[in-house]
């Protein structure tokens, strides 16, 4: 069974960073890793996805320009460096992976972690 483990979640101001971890024990195959956000009353939201050679970035429209996902060639960890944080920002923030392409629709996700909590503060 897949394993997907987020860390790095917390309580920051706005305007702060923040960077998201996210390893996965998916060996078998190589895919695509992508973060969505969801946050209360809203619908879940496609942040970034990256591809297994982390040469292949995708953004939302939202965080395209404060946020950065990164993931080591081959490896099975990828980071979301998030910059200029604001409320809205605010969210668990889940850690997917197993679609063969950067699709923003989580339903071509197969595996994803419990989520970590990120709060900006105003």
């Amino acid at each position: 069974q897949a394993h997907v483990v987020e860390s790095g979640g917390g309580l920051v101001q706005a305007g702060g960073s923040l960077r998201l971890s996210c390893t996965t024990s998916i060996r078998s195959f190589r895919s695509y890793m992508a973060w969505f956000r969801l946050a209360p009353g809203r619908e879940r939201e496609f942040v970034a996805a990256v591809s297994w050679t982390g040469t292949n970035t995708v953004y939302g429209d939202s965080v395209k320009g404060r946020f950065s996902i990164s993931r080591e060639n081959g490896k099975n960890t990828t980071y979301l460096q998030m910059s200029s944080l604001n409320p809205d920002d605010t969210a668990v923030y889940y850690c997917a992976a197993g679609a063969p392409a950067p699709y923003r629709a989580y339903q071509y996700y197969t595996y994803w972690g419990q989520g970590t909590q990120v709060t900006v503060s105003s």
